[in-house]
């Protein structure tokens, strides 16, 4: 955008416009990817104590060394503080579009890209502060926040996906819009665009490779390995065992 496009700016003209994709894209694909893998290097499963499961082999990873001697809130609040840059940042994205179509007598919201952004963006929303409220304050029981946890992990995961799907949409439709008699010549612009679409996607592809895979989850410490079996102990009868 700021070599092709002639840059940015806020004053309603086609440079604004240009900040939407970047916040678009940095907010709800790489900070929000970025908050779900750190997030995908914590162990959240609680274990039926009357399965037996082989152990498997942790592999080192990125996540698992970086998080593995860290107190499962710290991770947490990292997780929420990057997604609450994450919507920061998109929202910025939105006004910038809106002001520009505002400034240029566009209508709103008539694009099936538009319709998505929006949707993904008030899930993303939503999503955070269903978060806050299970994982951040303390009101929330154990028992609710080990329901609802899969549920926020396949939720997370799904609106990386619609980011990412909506993203191709606006990269396709900024493209027909700006050259669109040159885009089947291959232009540098247009070639550009099209590979920034194809690391969107494997972006997309490694988290959520990254989170839903075993060997990249980050063990328990001790504390959290009680607070587990007290957990248990709690919710599936029995009393707790005494040295």
């Amino acid at each position: 955008m700021g070599h092709y496009r002639g840059g940015f700016a806020w004053d309603g003209s086609a440079r604004e416009f240009n900040l939407h994709p970047l916040c678009m894209v940095l907010g709800l694909v790489l900070l929000h990817g970025d908050g779900d893998s750190n997030m995908g290097g914590s162990s959240n499963r609680i274990k039926h104590p009357t399965r037996t499961t082989k152990k498997k082999h942790i592999k080192p990873s990125w996540s698992t060394e970086c998080f593995s001697n860290e107190a499962k809130k710290k991770v947490k609040l990292l997780h929420g503080t990057i997604h609450l840059l994450a919507l920061i940042t998109s929202i910025v994205g939105v006004v910038a579009v809106f002001d520009f179509h505002s400034a240029s007598l566009i209508p709103h919201l008539y694009s099936l890209h538009s319709w998505g952004g929006l949707t993904t963006l008030i899930l993303f929303s939503l999503q955070w502060v269903m978060g806050l409220l299970f994982f951040l304050f303390p009101g929330a029981s154990s028992w609710l926040r080990a329901t609802y946890l899969p549920i926020h992990v396949f939720c997370g995961l799904t609106l990386l996906v619609m980011a990412i799907g909506t993203s191709l949409l606006g990269i396709t439709e900024k493209l027909l819009f700006s050259i669109e008699s040159s885009y089947p010549q291959f232009t540098s612009e247009g070639v550009l665009a099209n590979i920034l679409g194809v690391l969107l996607v494997l972006f997309g592809v490694l988290i959520c490779y990254l989170v839903t895979r075993e060997e990249y989850r980050r063990p328990p410490n001790p504390e959290e390995e009680a607070l587990s079996v007290h957990f248990k102990t709690l919710t599936e009868g029995g009393a707790p065992a005494t040295p």
